[in-house]
């Protein structure tokens, strides 16, 4: 990958913020008719991105896309920072969701709701699901792109079958199995606890395991005492009682997930099982060796708690990413951006690469490449997952407002330090979420 085009700034620490702003433009590469476009580092998901980068460039060689690219945690930071000074790419990587809405609320990001009336074919390609994390009162400011992403339950089938277990079928069987896998020197679970959204991943099962989707639902809309529901300070205890089991490896909450480390303690044996993104296969595969290749990493969904109201096929997670375009561009920077979303994304190259990561593209029509992959196991159980869940959850970090989403995260840390109790976690975020 050529640094000279394309930025690392995710790993440039030391660089002031400004400085990296001023390095890379306020939105576009200097008058050519190109356009600039943040987007998230690390293998294989970046390889995906950059090539429809490539692609488009080549084919567009007066419009081009300066692009750059950014850690995961670090990025959170600095599209907020550059959106709020004036200072947006041109082309904005999202979630959607709770941000998308404040972009839109300060007048940041552009409506496409018309665009997308005169490109139906572009919407009739996509996921129709995929729209609703891309929509804010009934009007659409965003491009679905990429892939579909349940969280699933991954486990090393090699290290189940050393102690001599079966895979969980109930939340009692996880409660079991914690013992199981300390008496032999094995983390029950991997955990990058340091990140806080890779913990969260296990409240929002246990909420909609445990309530159902409608707990969740109270809290997005605004109702008083929502997260003091008895559902959801149950779900609270129960994941406490799991981090007093020694349910998680040991220092979990110095490991990052941008690292890539608590993948590495699934893959090495290190630990059991690990909750994580459909994103999980294609770093076990690029980095686990014979790992995935010869069988040793197992995938399931959540299993149901006992007593529990909520449907087992249910999942959380992203149902797709989201490309934006900055309000602040200049009309050619904005012209090859909608450019870009007609003829860039999720075209047949990228299909194929996000496809040959392990991945499931929101595209419609995908279903015998899918079948034809060397992953087509995998793929069809993350198809079908995301396709036949009743309801598909948006990781809450996401949902909610950013700083009623940076409060969640904050107690989340100290919920799993065990410096908080369900019933002061719920108050402050009561206070954070209701209207």
């Amino acid at each position: 990958m050529a640094l000279s085009r394309r930025t690392l700034l995710g790993l440039a620490a030391g660089v002031p913020l400004s400085a990296a702003l001023a390095a890379c433009g306020s939105s576009g590469p200097g008058g050519d008719g190109g356009a600039t476009y943040w987007y998230l580092s690390g293998q294989p998901q970046e390889g995906a991105r950059a090539g429809a980068v490539d692609t488009f460039n080549k084919a567009h060689p007066k419009g081009r896309i300066k692009d750059t690219t950014f850690q995961n945690d670090a990025y959170k930071t600095k599209i907020k920072t550059a959106i709020g000074a004036g200072q947006a790419p041109t082309i904005i990587w999202g979630w959607g969701g709770g941000t998308l809405r404040t972009y839109v609320e300060a007048g940041q990001v552009e409506d496409l709701t018309s665009w997308f009336g005169e490109h139906s074919d572009v919407r009739k390609g996509l996921f129709p699901y995929s729209f609703g994390a891309a929509t804010v009162d009934g009007r659409i400011y965003a491009m679905p792109c990429e892939v579909v992403q349940p969280i699933i339950l991954y486990y090393n089938r090699r290290v189940f079958d050393q102690v001599g277990v079966k895979p969980p079928q109930s939340w009692g069987d996880v409660m079991a199995l914690v013992p199981r896998f300390n008496a032999k020197g094995i983390a029950p679970f991997s955990l990058g606890g340091q990140s806080r959204w890779t913990s969260m991943m296990w409240l929002e099962f246990l909420f909609d395991r445990i309530g159902g989707p409608e707990v969740f639902q109270a809290i997005m809309e605004g109702e008083k005492n929502a997260w003091s529901h008895p559902d959801a300070i149950a779900a609270l205890t129960k994941l406490q009682e799991l981090v007093k089991a020694d349910g998680f490896v040991k220092g979990f909450s110095s490991i990052t997930a941008d690292s890539n480390a608590d993948q590495a303690l699934l893959y090495r044996g290190k630990a059991a099982m690990m909750l994580h993104g459909a994103w999980s296969y294609g770093i076990q595969q690029a980095d686990g060796g014979d790992f995935v290749p010869s069988g040793g990493l197992g995938y399931m969904n959540f299993p149901p708690v006992d007593g529990g109201k909520g449907d087992p096929g249910n999942t959380v997670g992203n149902p797709a990413q989201y490309l934006s375009i900055s309000s602040k561009a200049g009309a050619e920077e904005k012209r090859t951006a909608k450019e870009f979303f007609a003829s860039g994304v999720l075209q047949e190259d990228e299909t194929k690469r996000w496809i040959d990561n392990g991945s499931v593209p929101i595209r419609l029509g995908t279903e015998k490449l899918l079948a034809a992959s060397k992953n087509a196991d995998f793929l069809q159980f993350t198809y079908d997952l995301a396709s036949e869940a009743e309801v598909f959850g948006q990781s809450w970090d996401q949902a909610l407002r950013p700083a009623a989403a940076e409060t969640l995260l904050s107690n989340i840390a100290k919920l799993f330090q065990l410096s908080v109790s369900p019933q002061q976690f719920a108050s402050a975020l009561n206070a954070a979420t209701a209207k």
